[in-house]
């Protein structure tokens, strides 16, 4: 297994093919969508157990996303049992590794929601999230307070299981070895990943205030709603795309099931 380095420009190329894997079978990436965050909703319900549940299983999940990425390039069907084929296709193995690397996962998350919530004003935030009253200043600054200090204590774990799950089930890398290539493979690729991540977070964040902005200026809030779920959820499926478009182009490695043929289309 080689890592590759590349430059960072591309971040945007990784971006053009998430659009391209997703134009090749839209329905079926919003429908996996779809499952997954219904299944989110409603873990949501269960108090703690169901949150816990959902974190050791996102590693998985994430293979089974990866999994339909690659048959939708081979121009396979894609069925809702995708999302388990990473514990259902790769072995006993895999599937132990999966598991090992959601249970880091979710007690890194909880570490990380403690610490977040330490260093920021909760009572500041209540009204507005319990109560949907209006936001007052002060908890305006600690909202975005606490999206910064989120940010910069997860980047480190987004880049430990960016690849780690596909590295563990496709090809049998331990998980602690598997957290560490995939963090130096985010590492020596900052540069692509940084345009990568400016790219996606001027498309969800900057556009979607951006039209907040102007359709509250023109007074038309209820057409507004019609319009940001849509897009949000498109965007959303693109980004999932464009995972697979990273990882094959910071590993020259293909996933099993893959040719030498089978590549995302450099459009």
């Amino acid at each position: 297994m080689q890592l590759l380095e590349v430059s960072a420009k591309e971040g945007y190329v990784w971006f053009r093919q998430g659009i391209w894997l997703f134009r090749k079978n839209p329905l079926a990436f919003l429908m996996l969508l779809f499952i997954y965050l219904i299944a989110a909703q409603l873990a949501i319900f269960v108090p703690l157990f169901g949150i816990i549940a959902l974190l050791v299983f996102t590693p998985g999940l994430s293979v089974g996303v990866m999994t339909a990425c690659r048959d939708v390039i081979q121009n396979k069907r894609v069925l809702p049992t995708v999302l388990l084929s990473g514990f259902r296709t790769n072995g006993k193995q895999a599937t132990r590794n999966l598991l090992v690397l959601g249970g880091i996962y979710a007690v890194l998350v909880f570490a990380l929601s403690f610490i977040a919530t330490a260093v920021v004003d909760i009572s500041a935030l209540a009204p507005m999230v319990l109560k949907g009253e209006e936001p007052s200043g002060e908890a305006v600054r600690q909202l975005y307070y606490a999206l910064l200090i989120g940010a910069l204590l997860y980047t480190p774990v987004a880049m430990m299981f960016w690849f780690a799950p596909m590295l563990a089930a496709w090809h049998g890398v331990p998980p602690v070895k598997a957290l560490f290539f995939s963090w130096t493979a985010c590492w020596r690729n900052r540069g692509a990943f940084f345009t990568y991540a400016l790219l996606f977070a001027l498309l969800l964040v900057v556009v979607p205030l951006f039209l907040e902005a102007v359709f509250a200026s023109i007074g038309a809030d209820t057409v507004l709603s019609f319009l940001i779920t849509p897009y949000s959820l498109l965007m959303l499926a693109i980004l999932y795309c464009s995972f697979y478009a990273t990882y094959r182009g910071c590993f020259n490695i293909a996933p099993p099931g893959e040719t030498a043929n089978d590549s995302v289309a450099q459009s």
